[in-house]
């Protein structure tokens, strides 16, 4: 099938042509830094020809012999204009120069006016951490997951947290990706913060539906995040200081021009504050978290460059020597970016990433450890061919291999509780894609792949056999081989019509399997929530979705807007038994029931781009469902993420050149959750009893929070500062964290309902600088 796939791409690439053609290639780069530029746009001017550099700054343009004025543009940065007389193939990189004033730039976009008017690409958002600074968010933080929780399609896990769902899809079907390598649970403080500091960020890309060919393993969607590579010009330093965590980035050249690193740190200091308490337990408890993102880049030659990139974070949470808690991510990435020629571009990484856990608690006849860890390497193998302007095939492999140790119990012999080891689960992940972005037409163009995953899972292990109850009725112990495949092939399909100069039609289908599955009975994730790969008894979940959209343009591209409309139809969806025990459980499996799910919806944007006022609104009319034949008799019941309405509304003013106001309000139906139907006595203790799965419904949530953020006038050029004040649920709306029933203390045999509500209005500052 490959071969045939191939063969068909290689005829389609094949368009006559009747004069000599030239390539112009290169690399774009900021300027002042030698930051390569994602997504910059290269084109013709007067004509139809342009091209975009991929993730790497690299360009590829095709021209017949001739003189012609090229434009170089990107968001934030002054329109480059160059002539040039192409006789030959040649080489072209370039510097462009950021604008003086970014106050005017657009807040969330795309790299080229009308690109979401133009692109076959649906489903897709891309933005910087400068073009959000302005977005307000809790405790006055730069938050990349907290604003793509403002866009359509993308909610929110709950209040102040960084977790998120895409289109009716669960938190673990979000493929997170930094610097190509896995990151798992991207949050601080159980959801408060994201894992990602933003200073250290260069470009995000999100991809919500009409998900490529080259990304795999997740059903909802792909965060594809980029880390700044480092200056190549100049020593530079920035950070800021705020009343819970304060952040440094230095960044540098080792070599000008040829070399350069960045690294960057943050640390909360909440629990320097506990020092100050009288009670000894209090002051010798813990409560922080900590990151660090560093990155190296090396300059080989004209066609190699080298980068090495890491990050790693960790939480640490504790209560005097009675308990403490830590988990953290770590990542290390390895790429080797080569130019063939002019046409082939080629990426090479070597990935390793890993999430852990551990829960020690300590008392007089209980002094127990949980532990857990992911583990991944992967090898990833690109290539980009630019045939031309009209066609370009991209195509790869990947080979992945993963190893999860489940929470196992590690008791001491004086323990009341015994010890219990759970098998480490392994699995291969081997893919390969192919795919091709096709314009045959001026007003169509479509992007077409296939996507082969095979997913082998591995010994050594017991593995167990459950009847319709859950029971083991039988095991099996492998040694260290191949026990089972998972074949899925997935086709990626895209296209866009142009209707007029302004507008368009997208129509997008793609299919996915995933085979990592987290299991969570709460509404948002926590980091001791269990991970199992696909096995005998867990089969890959799959997800087909097809999208529909219209997009239009209006004032010169200063306003966008669109509306999409989605189905997903979701196969091997896991939920839990009645009373399931998730922590170290041999038999864990025996507690998953297995079933099937479906997301429907419509979503509306509107955004202006220029002027003083700018921001969006965005609009999702929703519903996420879910069918297992052991659940409410097999009838469809709504998913604890299913709200009907998601409304977000961000705006950014420039008051004066100092002065810029910030405010968001979002409004979204409240979750699906379970609450007891009645109740009975035992022993004089009421007991609750519950019928209906999801069947009701917490509060409708809604917040407005406001910022403001002076920047005094430049006096010295290398030295700039800042000043962000917020405050985050400005109006001190009580929104529901939880709600639970209790026995009436004042009516007998009664139940009453209370709600916790986590946040009410919060101040913040921040000083922000850099040199």
């Amino acid at each position: 099938m490959i071969k045939i796939f191939l063969a068909v791409i290689s005829l389609l690439c094949t368009v006559p042509v009747f004069a000599q053609q030239y390539v112009l290639s290169g690399v774009l780069r900021d300027g002042q830094s030698g930051e390569t530029l994602i997504g910059a746009v290269v084109a013709v001017e007067g004509g139809e020809q342009a091209t975009s550099t991929n993730a790497y700054g690299f360009y590829s343009l095709s021209l017949p012999a001739g003189r012609y004025t090229l434009a170089l543009s990107y968001v934030g940065y002054q329109t480059q204009t160059l002539a040039i007389d192409l006789q030959a193939s040649q080489r072209l990189n370039a510097e462009l120069q950021p604008t003086d004033n970014m106050l005017e730039e657009v807040v969330v976009s795309a790299k080229k006016k009308d690109r979401n008017v133009r692109d076959a690409q649906m489903g897709a958002l891309n933005f910087t951490m400068e073009e959000i600074k302005n977005v307000p968010v809790l405790f006055g933080e730069k938050d990349l997951l907290k604003t793509i929780q403002l866009l359509p399609g993308v909610q929110s896990g709950g209040e102040g947290s960084a977790n998120f769902y895409v289109r009716g899809g669960g938190s673990d079907q979000n493929l997170i990706l930094l610097d190509e390598a896995t990151v798992y649970n991207a949050s601080h403080l159980l959801g408060f913060f994201s894992t990602f500091n933003s200073d250290a960020i260069k470009d995000v890309q999100l991809y919500k539906g009409g998900i490529p060919a080259q990304f795999g393993g997740r059903i909802s969607s792909v965060l594809d995040i980029a880390m700044m590579d480092g200056n190549q010009k100049r020593f530079a330093a920035e950070g800021g200081i705020g009343l819970i965590a304060s952040r440094l980035k230095l960044e540098g050249p080792i070599v000008k021009d040829k070399s350069s690193f960045m690294i960057s740190a943050r640390r909360t200091y909440a629990d320097m504050f506990l020092k100050l308490s009288n009670d000894d337990d209090i002051n010798q408890s813990k409560l922080y978290f900590y990151d660090l993102n560093a990155k190296l880049n090396y300059k080989l030659d004209d066609r190699n460059t080298l980068y090495v990139s890491g990050y790693f974070g960790k939480d640490d949470l504790g209560y005097s020597d009675l308990f403490s808690f830590d988990w953290g991510n770590a990542t290390a990435t390895v790429r080797w970016n080569h130019i063939f020629n002019d046409k082939l571009f080629g990426n090479t990484s070597l990935i390793y990433s890993d999430f852990t856990y551990n829960v020690t608690v300590s008392s007089d006849d209980t002094d127990f450890s949980i532990a857990s860890k992911i583990r991944n390497y992967d090898l990833k193998q690109d290539f980009s061919y630019y045939a031309n302007t009209k066609s370009t095939v991209r195509f790869g492999f990947n080979v992945l291999q993963q190893s999860i140790r489940p929470a196992s119990l590690n008791a001491a012999a004086s323990a009341n509780v015994n010890s219990i080891t759970v098998d480490t689960r392994q699995g291969i992940d081997l893919a390969a894609y192919v795919s091709h972005e096709w314009k045959p037409s001026d007003r169509f163009s479509v992007i077409y792949g296939l996507r082969i995953n095979n997913f082998m899972v591995m010994g050594p292990g017991t593995f167990y056999d459950f009847d319709e109850d859950g029971e083991a009725i039988g095991e099996q112990a492998y040694g260290s081989e191949v026990i089972k495949h998972y074949l899925n092939l997935e086709p990626r399909f895209s296209a866009s019509y142009l209707l007029n100069q302004t507008s368009s039609v997208k129509a997008s289908y793609n299919r996915i399997a995933q085979n990592l599955h987290q299991l969570t009975n709460t509404t948002s994730s926590l980091p001791t929530d269990q991970y199992v790969v696909s096995s005998l008894n867990i089969k890959p979940q799959i997800a087909d979705q097809g999208a529909i959209g219209y997009f239009r343009n209006f004032n010169d591209n200063a306003y966008e807007f669109s509306v999409e409309a989605y189905y997903k139809y979701m196969q091997n969806q896991i939920d839990f038994r009645n009373g399931a025990d998730l922590q170290a459980n041999r038999q864990l499996e025996g507690e998953l029931l297995f079933g099937i799910g479906r997301a429907y919806g419509l979503e509306w944007y509107l955004r202006k781009n220029v002027g003083k006022l700018n921001g969006w609104i965005s609009y999702t009319l929703s519903k996420s469902e879910r069918k297992f034949t052991e659940i409410d008799n097999g009838n469809w019941f709504s998913a604890r993420q299913d709200r009907t309405h998601d409304l977000s509304i961000v705006g950014m003013y420039e008051l004066s050149k100092k002065w810029t106001l910030g405010a968001t309000f979002v409004f979204n139906t409240g979750n699906a959750v379970t609450f007891p139907s009645g109740k009975y006595e035992v022993d004089g203790r009421s007991m609750f009893y519950y019928t209906e799965r999801n069947g009701y419904r917490m509060p409708n949530y809604h917040r407005l929070d406001l910022s403001a953020t002076y920047e005094p006038i430049k006096k010295n050029k290398r030295f700039q500062s800042s000043w962000t004040f917020g405050v985050y649920n400005a109006y001190n709306r009580r929104n529901a964290y939880i709600i639970d029933f209790r026995d009436s203390e004042t009516t007998p045999n009664a139940t009453e309902a209370y709600q916790v509500a986590l946040f009410g209005i919060i101040p913040s500052v921040t000083w922000n600088f850099k040199f």
